[in-house]
């Protein structure tokens, strides 16, 4: 573990997020299943990103080669995605650790810093609803978090790639990878080529992709104003309380404390990750501010930030001289135990939920395969169902998730061959065929 401390940690997260997943046994979110979508479609030559949900790079560059792997490619994704948010909580230690002064006398000190970062990181709220249903929003934190570590650590090369990886999920992230890839231009000239090359792939990979494949290069930003949670006023205050929503308050106190102790010390390190946490705030009230939803899990990445900004302020106090330091991190600590316990209890319930969810999302296939396969019941015309199931169902169908529909009445009065899936109370569904002219489809319940 000492000579290899990189891939042994790397191994130890893999294996966690593994019994995690199945331990859990949640299944993807409505977007996540999207995303597999999009992989299938790709391998099949006629991805379609016109319908949800919105097109992100990030996971796409994941599911389409795990697509090879058939309906293993659900589980590739989910294991994927929760390894890389746990990757986060590793980083924020990593961070918290370094930036604390961990070596010397009071190493514990930076110890007590790495662990109050990992698990005020996990705290988040809805953190762990959103890694076990293999959302994208933790993955980022943790790519923007290892792209810090990684430049702090000498390695720039690597904080760039994460940092435009960090960019195909979330545009948030777009001017904090500018600033890093114009001072990386001028201070690093070897690195021009690779900037170059990376600046091109993102561009690439958000608007070429939707060029080809939707009615236009632009169709996330189209489908984001279509949002029913965006904030329909007072769109800066409302932003700002669900960032502010995303961690306790005793933990922000601790993260301005310890930016305003920075100043003092003109720490620019610290300094230089508070600015990129308000510049990532600021960006998503201006987005807000335009139309698109600002929602709480789109500033993961600058929660991620301030984690690590009051993790330092703890390590700090422990290292300080005498009893007071250690008397105000432990006070600090203390006020973040409530938080964690409220939280775990809700994910505990949530948890409850998915698996329900898992049950009913399990019973489709199980009828879909009864009834002679997802080939057989796209041949006996359009499927549709309730919007929330939309890319469940083309998933399970192979299909791409426009060829899903969800407005019952107009289907039904044009009188073409339809499909319902429909979720009953009992947790199971009902398959209906309608206007069919086929035998085969007419044996279909109905």
């Amino acid at each position: 573990m000492r000579t290899h401390p990189g891939w042994t940690t790397a191994i130890l997260v893999i294996v966690a997020a593994l019994v995690l997943v199945l331990w859990a046994r949640t299944r993807p979110s409505f977007d996540a299943y999207g995303w597999l979508v999009w992989g299938h479609q790709t391998l099949a030559g006629s991805l379609n990103t016109n319908a949800a949900p919105s097109w992100k790079p990030l996971p796409y560059v994941f599911t389409v080669p795990y697509a090879l792997f058939g309906h293993y490619q659900l589980w590739l994704w989910m294991i994927t995605a929760v390894a890389i948010s746990l990757g986060g909580a590793v980083f924020a230690a990593r961070l918290a650790y370094r930036l604390t002064g961990g070596e010397g006398s009071r190493r514990w000190a930076g110890l007590v810093a790495a662990a109050f970062a990992a698990v005020a990181l996990l705290a988040m709220q809805d953190w762990w609803h959103y890694a076990l249903s293999a959302q994208s929003d933790t993955l980022t934190v943790a790519l923007g978090l290892g792209a810090v570590d990684c430049h702090l650590s000498g390695r720039h090369r690597w904080a760039f790639v994460l940092g435009a990886v960090a960019s195909l999920g979330r545009p948030e992230i777009w001017p904090l990878q500018a600033l890093y890839s114009i001072w990386a231009w001028r201070a690093i000239p070897s690195m021009r080529r690779l900037i170059a090359l990376g600046l091109v792939a993102v561009l690439l990979l958000w608007f070429g992709i939707p060029a080809l494949t939707s009615r236009s290069p632009f169709v996330a930003a189209s489908n984001a104003f279509g949002s029913g949670r965006r904030l329909r006023s007072d769109q800066v205050g409302g932003t700002l309380r669900r960032f502010l929503d995303l961690e306790p308050w005793p933990l922000e106190l601790a993260a301005v404390a310890s930016l305003c102790w920075a100043a003092v010390r003109r720490d620019w390190t610290v300094l230089a990750l508070g600015v990129a946490m308000a510049l990532w705030v600021i960006v998503e009230v201006a987005f807000a501010l335009h139309g698109w939803p600002g929602l709480g899990r789109y500033m993961f990445g600058a929660a991620g930030l301030m984690v690590v900004i009051a993790a330092i302020l703890v390590g700090r106090l422990a290292r300080a001289p005498g009893w007071l330091g250690v008397t105000l991190a432990v006070v600090v600590i203390g006020a973040l135990v409530p938080t964690v316990i409220s939280r775990a209890r809700v994910e505990r319930h949530d948890l409850h939920l998915q698996r329900l969810r898992t049950a009913e999302i399990d019973r489709l296939a199980v009828l879909v395969n009864r009834l002679g396969g997802p080939a057989r019941l796209r041949a006996c015309g359009e499927p549709l169902t309730r919007l929330e199931y939309q890319t469940l169902l083309a998933w399970t169908l192979h299909t791409n998730v426009a060829a899903v529909g969800f407005k019952y009445p107009q289907a039904i009065r044009h009188g073409n061959p339809i499909v319902l899936y429909t979720p009953i109370p009992t947790g199971g569904w009902q398959i209906t065929a309608l206007h069919q002219r086929s035998a085969s489809c007419l044996r279909l319940p109905g």
